[in-house]
């Protein structure tokens, strides 16, 4: 039989002799639907632009050594999209590279928010303080999101209510949640916490929120038990705040039965069940003990501060370097990061006892 001889139709069961009346339809809407697809031009994929310059069109202090910033696209372009939870990865007119949550309203692309809190000795925070005046341009790589919130209707798991807590500069992260499911109306609570009203940001909008749905605590930090007051099997629970805060909710989050726990933390996570290796930089002609409690990317920044790294957690992608010599213990959150001959300097660590790094 050749290439393009047709194989011939099997015969009815009803009629025998004849052919099947069910095979000859679909052989021709096959053959329809072939020269259809054959002669329309499939368009190239069009390449997404990720990067978006933005200008500085509003800075307002929201609470005592908090700046908002409002940011928007230097050309009047509409902004892409972005979904509660995401985060931009912000480029510094001096280079530096940082990360803060959107904390506006996902459904106005005419602007970005952010909320910085000023720390000391923190590099990027101090320059949007002080050397960031409405004008300036700065470069956003993103919107991404690593936290997203998951509409409980939506989901596949079987969620009545959600519960939200939020300590200090985390209200960022979890402001535009909150928002999205009064809109919803999904069944929530909200527990925020400070050191004082004085620090904390965004209260007047908070203010605006149905009232006994919203706790708002200062001092002496609560209970666990009171944080999770209105957990149950059917809630999920979502966090932003200090690692030490993390650490005890989610303790106790993982003794009860809820409908899931979602977090995002402020530093990277500590290392656990390291072992101490040795990094070769080649272009660098350096050579660094990484010990078994430290990452390789703070190891690296004691000799290159200028080292590339925004997360530090292992979902961005900035810290990437080529492998050239040794195995990688593979440690970040997505599998798709996991590029071959690469590492994360944030998260993986060595295999082998040696690892040479174009850097």
């Amino acid at each position: 039989m050749s290439p393009h001889s047709r194989t011939p139709l099997p015969s009815s069961l009803k009629r025998p002799g004849k052919p099947d009346r069910m095979m000859s339809a679909y052989r021709l809407v096959t053959r329809g639907y072939t020269a259809i697809i054959t002669r329309t031009a499939i368009p190239a994929p069009e390449r997404v632009d990720r990067d978006t310059t933005l200008i500085v069109t509003e800075t307002r202090l929201v609470a005592e050594n908090v700046l908002s910033l409002r940011l928007e696209a230097a050309d009047g372009a509409t902004l892409p999209h972005w979904h509660p939870g995401a985060h931009l990865d912000i480029v510094l007119p001096s280079g530096t590279v940082r990360q803060y949550s959107l904390c506006g309203d996902p459904a106005d692309r005419s602007n970005y928010r952010i909320a910085v809190r000023r720390i000391p000795d923190g590099g990027g925070s101090v320059e949007i303080h002080d050397r960031l005046p409405v004008g300036t341009r700065v470069t956003a790589h993103g919107p991404r999101n690593a936290f997203p919130f998951a509409y409980p209707h939506l989901a596949r798991a079987d969620i009545s209510g959600v519960v939200f807590i939020a300590a200090g500069i985390g209200i960022t992260a979890i402001l535009p949640m909150v928002h999205a499911a009064a809109a919803a109306g999904v069944d929530w609570h909200l527990t925020y916490l400070g050191r004082g009203e004085h620090t904390m940001a965004f209260l007047d909008e908070i203010g605006r929120l149905d009232p006994g749905r919203v706790r708002i605590h200062t001092g002496p930090r609560l209970p666990i038990e009171d944080l999770l007051a209105h957990v149950g099997p059917r809630t999920s629970v979502y966090f932003c705040g200090p690692p030490a805060l993390l650490h005890d909710v989610r303790t106790a989050v993982d003794q009860r039965d809820t409908a899931g726990f979602h977090f995002e933390r402020f530093a990277p996570p500590p290392v656990d069940g390291g072992r101490a290796f040795e990094l070769h930089l080649r272009r660098s002609a350096y050579t660094i003990r990484v010990a078994p409690n430290r990452s390789a990317l703070a190891a690296i920044r004691d000799r290159k501060p200028d080292v590339a790294y925004s997360c530090q957690q292992g979902f961005c992608g900035t810290c990437r370097v080529r492998v050239l010599a040794g195995e990688v213990e593979r440690r970040s959150r997505s599998a798709f990061l996991d590029e071959p001959d690469t590492m994360l300097l944030c998260t993986d660590r060595a295999e082998s006892d040696h690892l040479t790094l174009e850097l």
